[in-house]
């Protein structure tokens, strides 16, 4: 549903070379004014794509502004409500807290475990190296065909989604979810 960005993570030959540049991760349309571009070339931002913006968000991105500029300010806002921010804060100072946010060091992502009922519908979390939405008090497990039937919701969890990002959810920023879910 959604195309990322994390800066230039390819090499001239197409090979992934580093995990990210940058502190700007954004959440792109995959269809913008009709621009059409090849997939990595040499020199330009890396393509990512996502299922879904819950998995974007997971992974630690953010609405872009250009493309989803309704979504953007609406997850600014409710982060700053989360995070007790000005509402008028930049994206570059955004970006800043958000890196700090989602990684314990360079390259691996910052994980933590939470009880699973204080988690709102839209996080993603965790359990034996598998990937699920919270939803509706349950677990949907994630593939990249789409989520699978509810499971029970066990006591804690590894929490995928950055803390930040899981108070914007918490905070009202509703993602967009794959229609499967």
């Amino acid at each position: 549903m959604f195309m990322g960005n994390r800066g230039v993570l390819h090499d001239d030959e197409r090979r992934i070379v580093r995990f990210a540049q940058g502190r700007r991760w954004i959440i792109c349309l995959t269809d913008f004014k009709d621009r059409r571009r090849p997939l990595m070339v040499p020199g330009n931002y890396t393509e990512l794509f996502f299922m879904d913006e819950a998995t974007a968000l997971a992974a630690g991105h953010r609405p872009c502004h250009e493309c989803r500029r309704a979504d953007a300010l609406g997850f600014r806002d409710a982060w700053a409500e989360a995070t007790g921010n000005d509402r008028s804060i930049g994206l570059t100072e955004l970006d800043r807290h958000l890196h700090e946010d989602r990684l314990a060091s360079r390259g691996v992502m910052r994980r933590r475990t939470a009880e699973a009922a204080s988690l709102p519908d839209g996080a993603m979390v965790a359990i034996d190296d598998a990937a699920f939405l919270v939803q509706d008090g349950a677990l949907r497990p994630w593939s990249p065909a789409g989520y699978g039937a509810p499971r029970p919701m066990p006591a804690s969890v590894e929490v995928l989604t950055p803390r930040s990002t899981v108070g914007a959810i918490g905070a009202g920023y509703a993602p967009a979810l794959h229609p499967s879910a």
